[in-house]
């Protein structure tokens, strides 16, 4: 079962499975402070939970939980709410916190759509130079996410994300190479950036380097 029609759920729509629920409906907007937005998400998260008492349970939460900078974000509360709740009433879940993943589609405001965007439109892009963000592609959460269902251990947080993390600037030139296209960047000496504990999963990721890595995301999703 399915719950949700965004870009990490349209991504199990062929893995769908009798015996899990896959929730992957609700806040995603990082910068959200609208409390009915929240309550949205809470109300349904706890209706499909006591629906579904005997499927293991996949709540999507995010990485964004060890961003320094938003710490006292009501969208991370929000989400830290969201788990204790999964983890207190489901018997077999599965906690998987996402980084910023990437594919076709999804929120127009995510960082990648937002470069992609600005590049073909010559709008001008601030790029804060001591900005890192961990970039994911949506197909590499199912595996990671169906991986873990099969091989690994239930009723824990697991963190989905990528090897490395990559500046805000190393992917506008990326975008730029594979565009064929300049960018109107504007700098700020601003940004911060978080390490993410890949928990063992790396392995997953070694038969590719991160500059190849980065190219098949705009190769795959934008071009």
């Amino acid at each position: 079962m399915i719950i949700g029609n965004g870009l990490i759920a349209n991504a199990f729509r062929e893995a769908d499975r009798d015996d899990v629920v896959f929730f992957a409906s609700g806040v995603s907007n990082s910068l959200e402070k609208d409390p009915e937005q929240f309550l949205r998400e809470e109300n349904l998260l706890r209706k499909t939970l006591e629906e579904n008492p005997s499927k293991i349970f996949v709540y999507f939460s995010t990485c964004s939980i060890y961003d320094s900078s938003k710490n006292d974000s009501p969208y991370v509360n929000h989400k830290l709410a969201m788990e204790h709740i999964v983890s207190t009433i489901s018997n077999r879940y599965l906690i998987a916190r996402v980084s910023n993943a990437v594919g076709k589609g999804g929120n127009p405001n995510l960082l990648m759509n937002y470069i992609y965007r600005s590049i073909l439109n010559q709008d001008e892009i601030t790029i804060h130079q001591n900005a890192k963000r961990n970039l994911i592609d949506v197909q590499d959460v199912a595996k990671l996410v169906l991986w873990i269902l099969n091989e690994k251990e239930l009723n824990k947080i697991y963190n989905i994300a990528y090897l490395r993390n990559f500046s805000i600037q190393e992917v506008v030139e990326a975008f730029e190479r594979e565009l064929g296209l300049n960018a109107q960047k504007i700098y700020l000496n601003q940004g911060e950036s978080y390490s993410i504990d890949l928990q063992g999963l790396n392995n997953y990721f070694e038969h590719e380097t991160s500059e190849k890595y980065l190219k098949n995301l705009i190769l795959n999703h934008y071009k």
